[in-house]
C-alpha cells in the first residue's frame, strides 16, 4: 500500500503527529537572564538540541548538539533508557530531557548512555567521563556536581568530571536506586528517583526491589532467533515493586525514611526546596486514602502534614504537593464537588475552576492550569487557561480561547498557546505579564485545517468534536466513525487545532467523525471522572449517548456508524461493536486491554478495585467474559484486531486472548500483529500505513464505495 510523498499519512507520520521542530521543555533562570529548551532542526527532524534564548533580545543559540557532541554517530540506547522513553511516550532522539542547578548555569544531559554537562552562559558543552550507561543525570543546586544513575547504582560527579564515585549500589539484578518503578513512571506521573537537597549535601534516594513483581516474558515471534525479553509487570491483584527512600550524603551515609510502607506502600510524589523539609506524598494500594509527610533528613523521622481519604479514589496532580516560599503546603483537592488549589488550610478557588496543575509558586501567587467547572458554558468546551491564584482572587493569564500551559521563573513566564484557528502552538516569552519575544517553532504545517464543531450531547453534557469532511456542502447523511479515547488521563476533546488532524483527515475519506469525552475523561470535574468506579462500560453509554443526541443536529448516517481507538480506546471500540452491534457496525481495537485483571496494580485498582474482592467488575469491563462473547446478540459485527508485539504496557496477550474468545464464539474478526513495535507507534511506515488501512477496514465493513 503507497501513498503520494506529501500526503497527510505520511507526512503525519515522517514529523511524528507534527511534533517534530516544536520548542518543548522549558527552563526559566530566576534572573529572568536566560530561557532553556528543546527544539529539533526541522519538522522531521528527530534529534533535540539544547537552545538557550534571551528573554530581552529575542536571540538564541544552540547550548549543545548531539550530532556534534556524537561526532556524527547514531544513539545507542541501553534498554533502561528505551524503557524510561516508553514510559513517556517519547518519540523524539538527541537530548529529550535535562535537568539544571537552581541559577540554570549548568545542565546535564545524557546521550548514548555518556554524560554531558553544558554552561548556559557560555553556551559550552562537554562530555563528563563516568560509568555508563547514563540515565537522568541531574545537576546540584549549587552546581558543583552531578548525579546520575548507572546500572542501577546511584552515583556523583564533580561538574569538571572529578570524583566520580557510587553512592549506593543494588544488593542484586533485582535493585535500583535512583529510579521510577514501572508503575511510578507509567501511572503516578514519577519519572524521577532521586531528589537533592536545597544545600547540595545530599539526596533523597528511592530503591526499588522488584523481587516480589512476576515475571512475563515478551518474544519477537518475527525473530525467532532472539531471546524472549524478561520484564517485571505488576497485574492487577499481583505483587507491586518493594520502594524504600533514603537520605544519602556524598560521603555516602544513609539513614532510611521511615513512614507506615505495609499500609501506604506507593511513593507518589517527593519535593525538596528550600521553602520547608522534604515532603512526600503516599499511597494506600487502594488509593483510597494519602499521606503528606514531612520528613527530618537527619533521623528519617516522618510527620505528618495533611491526610487525604476519598471513598472511590485520590488522583495525583502534577506540580503538588509543595511548600510555598513562605512555608505553606500547596496542594490540589477535591473539596466540595469541585477541583481546588488550596495554599495552607484554606482554597483559594472554588466551582468556577477544574484546577489541573500546579506550575510555579511565587511569593506573590500560584500560578496553575485550570479547565472551567462543571457547569461551564458550551464555548469553552476544551479549553485549558493558565491563572495567577492568591488570597485576593483569581486572574487569567492566557486569553485567547485554547489550550495554554506555562512555565515561569520571576518576571519571566513562557505560555504555550494552542488555538483551533493555528496549527502547532505558539511560544510566548512575558515579561511582567506583556509579550517579549515569540520562540520560533520549526514544525511543519499540517496543510489542513479540521472543520470542527466543538459541542456537548445528550443530557449529560458530553463534551463532543463534530469533524466533517472539508468538501461536504450538502445535507446527505455520512457514514459516521466513532473516533475516541474515552477513558482515564486521556481528554481528545480540545479548543485546539492539531489534536484534531487524524480526525479531519478520516472524515475527508468520506466520513462525519465524532470524538466524545463521555465520564471517566479529564478535565470536568470530579464526580464525572469518578463516574466509571468498578464499572469501565459506562464509557460505552456516554458514546451512545453523545452519538443519538448529535444526530439530531448533524446529518449522521445511523445505520452505518464504526469505532476506533488506541489504548483504552481500542478496549472500548472491542467493546461497542460486541456489546451493541444495534449501534456500531464495525470496529478497530488498537492495543486494546481486553481483560483487565492483566493490566498494571496502580492504574486498575484504582477504578475497578482488587480483583479478589471485586470480581463482577472485572468481568463487566472485560471483552472476554460471557458477558461480551456468549450472548446470541446478531449481527456479528467486524472488527480488527491492532497490537504491537512488543508491547510491554499493553501485552500482546491482551489481543490474542480476545482473538482466541472471538474464534471460539464464532465472531468474525482480523488481526494486525505489528512486529517490533510498542505501544507507542514511531516507527514511520507503520505509523503511515496503519492509517490507509483502517480507512480500507472501514468502508470494506461498512459497505462504502468509491474514493
Amino acid at each position: 500500500m503507497t501513498t503520494e510523498p506529501d500526503s497527510f499519512p505520511r507526512r503525519h507520520a515522517r514529523t511524528q503527529r507534527f511534533t517534530l521542530g516544536a520548542p518543548r521543555s522549558f527552563t526559566v533562570a530566576p534572573d529572568g537572564s536566560r530561557v532553556v529548551f528543546l527544539r529539533s532542526g526541522s519538522g522531521t527532524d528527530r534529534a533535540n538540541s539544547l537552545w538557550v534564548l534571551d528573554p530581552e533580545e529575542g536571540g538564541e543559540r544552540v547550548a549543545a548538539d548531539p550530532r556534534a557532541l556524537l561526532g556524527g554517530a547514531s544513539e545507542d540506547l541501553s534498554p533502561e533508557e528505551r524503557a524510561r522513553r516508553e514510559r513517556s511516550r517519547e518519540g523524539g532522539a538527541g537530548i529529550v530531557g535535562y535537568a539544571t542547578d537552581t541559577a540554570v548555569e549548568l545542565a546535564s544531559f545524557a546521550l548514548s548512555g555518556r554524560l554531558f554537562a553544558a554552561e548556559l552562559r557560555a553556551g559550552t558543552a562537554r562530555e563528563l567521563p563516568t560509568p555508563g550507561p547514563v540515565i537522568d543525570p541531574r545537576p546540584s543546586p549549587d552546581g558543583r556536581h552531578v548525579a546520575y544513575v548507572a546500572q542501577g547504582a546511584m552515583r556523583v560527579v564533580g561538574a569538571e568530571g572529578e570524583g566520580d564515585r557510587a553512592l549506593a549500589e543494588p544488593e542484586s539484578e533485582n535493585v535500583s536506586y535512583g529510579l521510577a518503578e514501572f508503575i511510578a513512571a507509567e501511572e503516578m506521573g514519577r519519572s524521577r528517583g532521586f531528589w537533592w537537597a536545597p544545600e547540595s549535601d545530599r539526596l533523597l534516594v528511592a530503591r526499588a526491589d522488584d523481587t516480589p513483581v512476576q515475571r512475563w516474558w515478551i518474544s519477537d515471534p518475527a525473530h525467532p532467533e532472539r531471546e524472549p525479553q524478561r520484564v517485571a509487570y505488576p497485574a492487577a491483584g499481583t505483587g507491586n515493586a518493594d520502594v524504600r527512600l533514603f537520605v544519602i550524603g556524598l560521603d555516602g551515609a544513609r539513614t532510611e525514611v521511615a513512614w507506615d510502607r505495609a499500609r501506604y506502600p506507593y511513593l507518589a510524589r517527593v519535593h525538596w526546596s528550600a521553602a520547608g523539609a522534604p515532603l512526600l506524598l503516599v499511597q494506600a494500594r487502594d488509593q483510597r486514602s494519602q499521606l503528606i509527610l514531612a520528613v527530618d533528613p537527619e533521623s528519617g523521622a516522618t510527620r505528618m502534614v495533611h491526610a487525604d481519604e476519598d471513598r472511590t479514589w485520590l488522583d495525583l496532580f502534577p506540580g503538588v504537593p509543595c511548600w510555598s516560599p513562605a512555608g505553606q503546603l500547596v496542594r490540589i483537592a477535591d473539596e466540595g464537588g469541585a477541583r481546588v488549589l488550596a495554599v495552607g488550610d484554606r482554597p483559594l478557588t472554588g466551582a468556577q475552576l477544574h484546577v489541573r496543575a500546579v506550575l510555579d509558586v511565587s511569593d506573590d501567587d500560584v500560578l496553575i492550569s485550570a479547565s472551567a467547572g462543571q457547569e461551564a458554558a458550551e464555548a469553552e468546551t476544551g479549553q485549558v487557561h493558565v491563572y495567577r491564584v492568591n488570597e485576593l482572587g483569581v486572574e487569567r493569564v492566557s486569553q485567547e480561547p485554547g489550550v495554554h500551559s506555562a512555565a515561569r521563573a520571576g518576571d519571566v513566564t513562557v505560555l504555550v498557546s494552542a488555538t483551533l484557528d493555528r496549527p502547532g502552538a505558539r511560544v510566548q516569552v512575558l515579561r511582567d505579564g506583556k509579550a517579549a519575544v515569540v520562540v520560533p517553532s520549526h514544525a511543519e504545517d499540517p496543510g489542513m485545517s479540521p472543520r470542527v464543531t466543538l459541542t456537548e450531547g445528550g443530557a449529560r453534557r458530553i463534551p463532543c468534536a463534530m469533524l466533517m469532511p472539508q468538501d461536504y456542502a450538502g445535507d446527505t447523511p455520512l457514514p459516521v466513525l466513532m473516533d475516541p479515547y474515552g477513558g482515564p488521563h486521556g481528554q481528545r476533546v480540545f479548543a485546539a487545532h492539531n489534536p484534531h488532524l487524524t480526525s479531519q483527515w478520516f472524515a475527508d475519506q468520506g466520513f462525519a467523525v465524532v470524538v466524545a469525552d463521555g465520564r471517566g475523561t479529564p478535565g470536568r470535574s470530579p464526580a464525572w471522572e469518578k463516574g466509571i468506579h468498578h464499572d469501565f462500560t459506562l464509557s460505552l453509554d456516554d458514546q451512545v449517548e453523545a452519538l443519538e443526541d448529535l444526530a439530531k443536529r448533524f446529518p449522521l448516517d445511523l445505520s452505518r456508524v464504526a469505532i476506533r481507538g488506541w489504548s483504552f480506546g481500542g478496549w472500548l471500540a472491542g467493546l461497542a461493536v460486541l456489546r451493541r452491534p444495534d449501534v456500531f457496525h464495525a470496529g478497530i481495537a488498537g492495543a486494546p486491554v481486553t481483560d483487565w485483571r492483566l493490566y498494571d496494580t496502580h492504574y486498575t485498582e484504582r477504578y475497578l478495585g482488587d480483583p479478589a474482592e471485586h470480581p463482577d467488575a472485572y468481568a463487566r469491563s472485560s471483552l472476554v467474559t460471557a458477558d461480551g462473547l456468549s450472548s446470541p446478540a446478531e449481527p456479528h459485527r467486524p472488527l480488527m484486531i491492532v497490537h504491537g508485539l512488543a508491547d510491554d504496557n499493553v501485552v500482546v496477550a491482551h489481543a490474542l486472548r480476545l482473538s482466541s474468545a472471538l474464534l471460539a464464539a464464532g465472531r468474525p474478526h482480523e488481526v494486525l500483529p505489528l512486529s517490533g513495535v510498542t505501544h507507542i507507534t514511531p516507527q514511520e511506515q507503520v505509523a503511515e500505513n496503519l492509517l490507509l488501512l483502517q480507512v480500507d477496514f472501514l468502508k470494506r465493513s461498512l459497505g462504502i464505495t468509491g474514493a
